[in-house]
């Protein structure tokens, strides 16, 4: 039986997260056994895991660096090492390498989820400095492959595993419902951005290309569903360019996956990305698609086949091709079935699983080799 140990700053409902408890509930426990360690807090998805019978252990991490949580995970991986320590994101990267015994029983892979533009230099060299810890690199996409192999990472240490994605559930109220819960009209045409309110996300051009769908469009809304450090500046960019009657910010919403369904069009606007969570639920929720024309939204969406791609920061676009499709609907049914249709056949929670454990067995047969 190989035994992995996952590693990750937290439990937070969001695209890692997901991703990890997605592949270490579905690991195929007569041949692999999973255990997770969180460095800093927990989150509600600690509940999937231990509805699994996976052990969670929580660190309680402080601050950036913490030579107490270092010094405990050293512990813990030399008296209890696992097969293979699998980390994701850059803490827990940082973290779980430093933490490796020099002479190692296990093999090391860490996880990229983004093409990591927002990294400072110092983490930059970090990352270059524990290549030599380091047996696999896994990207979500060709685009943080490449990123990473352009930073100093061998080629050979490198796989690409694209995100699975599991269809939204139904939300649990019908549209007219929902949209009478927010005081809208049944005509109403609703487009849609979800995930976190970070500057990566650009929402603020979504915003302007609100303005203009409006004018083409006077039933068009928009709701604005995550939370986080920009929050209070696109509501105020909201105002500045007069659409704060027509954009609702409804925050986290537990149930912000099955609120997919509502929509009429969903937009992601991002500047960089590894691999949208929410963009390919969209896709496998069938609902139309428009997204920054950057290298990982290409990997999922070729253009006007199963959704649409707008230059960066043009807000126009966003608004022209949602008023194409609300104008259209055998082009919105045909680009709704080809993005689920690829969702379904390529980037499936079973595909995903299965390569992640023949990384996983291919690096504990060549460690058994070399013993």
């Amino acid at each position: 039986m190989l035994r992995v140990t996952f590693l990750i700053p937290t439990l937070d409902r969001s695209g890692a997260e997901k991703q990890l408890v997605l592949l270490a509930t579905g690991l195929p426990r007569d041949r692999i056994a999973p255990e997770v360690i969180v460095l800093t807090r927990s989150g509600p998805l600690e509940d999937d895991l231990h509805r699994a019978d996976i052990p969670v252990t929580i660190l309680g991490k402080r601050g950036k660096f913490d030579p107490r949580t270092l010094r405990t995970l050293k512990k813990r991986l030399r008296e209890n090492p696992p097969d293979i320590l699998h980390s994701w994101l850059f803490a827990a990267n940082a973290y779980g390498r430093l933490a490796t015994p020099r002479r190692r029983a296990f093999k090391t892979v860490v996880s990229e989820r983004c093409v990591d533009s927002w990294k400072a230099s110092w983490q930059l060299w970090l990352d270059r400095r524990l290549i030599s810890c380091t047996d696999a690199l896994l990207g979500n996409s060709e685009s943080v492959a490449t990123f990473y192999e352009q930073q100093g990472v061998p080629r050979s240490l490198i796989s690409v595993i694209p995100n699975a994605v599991t269809p939204p559930p139904r939300p649990t109220t019908s549209r007219a419902e929902f949209l009478n819960s927010l005081g809208f009209t049944p005509e109403t045409k609703l487009v849609g951005v979800i995930g976190r309110l970070a500057k990566q996300k650009r929402v603020d051009d979504l915003l302007w290309g609100m303005q203009v769908l409006r004018q083409a469009e006077p039933t068009a809304r928009m709701l604005i569903i995550g939370d986080g450090p920009e929050r209070a500046h696109l509501q105020q960019h909201a105002r500045d360019v007069e659409v704060a009657d027509f954009v609702n910010f409804l925050g986290h919403r537990d149930d912000a996956a099955s609120l997919i369904h509502h929509l009429d069009a969903f937009w992601l606007g991002s500047g960089f990305e590894g691999m949208s969570n929410s963009l390919m639920e969209a896709m496998a929720a069938g609902t139309p698609v428009i997204a920054s024309d950057i290298p990982p939204n290409r990997e999922l969406i070729t253009h006007g086949v199963h959704g649409y791609l707008a230059n960066v920061g043009d807000g126009v676009a966003f608004a022209q091709y949602s008023v194409k499709l609300f104008q259209d609907p055998a082009l919105r049914q045909s680009l709704s079935t080809a993005a689920r249709d690829r969702m379904q056949s390529e980037f499936s929670v079973p595909r995903m699983i299965e390569r992640h454990a023949a990384v996983y067995e291919e690096l504990a047969k060549g460690a058994h080799a070399q013993a």
